[in-house]
C-alpha cells in the first residue's frame, strides 16, 4: 500500500499537474495505456468540475489523496467550493448549470464510465468530494466479463 496526498489551487493549469501526478503514482500498479488514459480522464474530469464548478471563477484549494491497494487505485478529490444543490441531478448524462458556456454535462458520466467505482458526496455552501477507484490488470479484465 502506497498513498499522497496534493493540495492545490484551483486554476485551470493546475488541472495538467493533477493528471499526471496521479498517472505517475499509479505506475507502480502496471496499468495499461488504455487504464492509465481512463484515470487521467477521470481526474481531469473531477479538478475541472472543481474549478469551474466548485469555485465557479473563484479561487480556493483543491485536495487529492490517492492510494494504492493490492492492484486498485483509490482517487479522492475534494473543494471546498459552493457545493451542489441535487447530485443525483447533477450525476444524469447532458445535465449542466452552465449550458451558456458549452458545458457537455458529461464529466461525472465520464468519470462513472472509466472507473471500477464512483461517489459523490457534496453539501451545499460547505463543498464536493468525488471519491473513484480503478482495478488494474489481469483481474479487471475477468470483472469485465
Amino acid at each position: 500500500m502506497n498513498e499522497m496526498q496534493l493540495k492545490f489551487l484551483s486554476r485551470s493549469e493546475n488541472e495538467i499537474f493533477a493528471r499526471n501526478a496521479v498517472a505517475a503514482f499509479a505506475l507502480p500498479l502496471n496499468p495499461s495505456l488504455s487504464e492509465l488514459s481512463d484515470v487521467k480522464t477521470a481526474v481531469s474530469e473531477a479538478v475541472t468540475n472543481s474549478i469551474v464548478h466548485g469555485y465557479a471563477g473563484g479561487e480556493g484549494w483543491i485536495t487529492l489523496n490517492c492510494k494504492t491497494e493490492d492492484d486498485v487505485l483509490h482517487i479522492e478529490i475534494s473543494d471546498s467550493g459552493k457545493g451542489i444543490a441535487d447530485v443525483e441531478q447533477a450525476k444524469q448524462p447532458f445535465y449542466t448549470t452552465l449550458a451558456d458556456e458549452e458545458r457537455s454535462g458529461m464529466g461525472f458520466t465520464i468519470m462513472q464510465t472509466f472507473m471500477t467505482a464512483f461517489s459523490v458526496e457534496s453539501r451545499q455552501g460547505a463543498g464536493t468530494t468525488v471519491k473513484m477507484s480503478k482495478r488494474f490488470g489481469a483481474r479487471a479484465e475477468l470483472d469485465a466479463q
